[in-house]
């Protein structure tokens, strides 16, 4: 019986996270599921991430943004030259083609905040602007995971497996 209870409550709650998932539109982009990492106590950085669609028939970039409590925010990606993962601020922004996504996310692209007045606490959400060449400005909420998530809600909602009930 309380396995039941734990899977179907782990259920609902992670169902609950992607009811609150959010999206965006400005111009022909649609923006899906801004979110960050938590970070620590005295922690500068953290990073932007979330799949940006453009639907219209003309390129357009990710040139910017900015989140509350931060003093700015750049488009980065991250490299591995010579053995050895580094990041770097993209020329010109984060080009969208017309008809595809872009997705940031770890380890990829994503949107660099700098200089942290506080940390980002996870279960909260913190608001920002997205900055794009064409389509101009919007404003999202970014929502804060946990320190070591991997995708926003840390999971694969369509293909999440469900572990048979057991009687006991």
């Amino acid at each position: 019986m309380r396995s039941t209870i734990i899977v179907l409550g782990t259920a609902f709650a992670l169902l609950a996270t992607a009811a609150f998932a959010k999206d965006y539109k400005v111009g022909t982009l649609e923006i899906d599921n801004p979110w960050s990492r938590a970070t620590p106590k005295g922690a500068r950085t953290a990073a932007g991430y979330m799949v940006i669609k453009n639907t219209g028939s003309a390129a357009d970039h990710l040139i910017g943004g900015a989140l509350e409590g931060a003093a700015s925010a750049q488009v980065h990606e991250t490299v591995k030259e010579s053995g050895v993962m580094k990041m770097r601020a993209v020329s010109g922004g984060l080009e969208i083609k017309p008809g595809d996504s872009v997705e940031l996310k770890p380890g990829s692209f994503h949107l660099m905040f700098t200089d942290l007045k506080a940390p980002l606490v996870k279960g909260q959400t913190v608001k920002g602007t997205l900055t794009f060449a064409n389509a101009g400005t919007v404003d999202v909420e970014f929502a804060i995971e946990g320190m070591g998530a991997s995708a926003a809600s840390d999971m694969d909602h369509m293909n999440m497996k469900m572990e048979p009930m057991q009687r006991h």
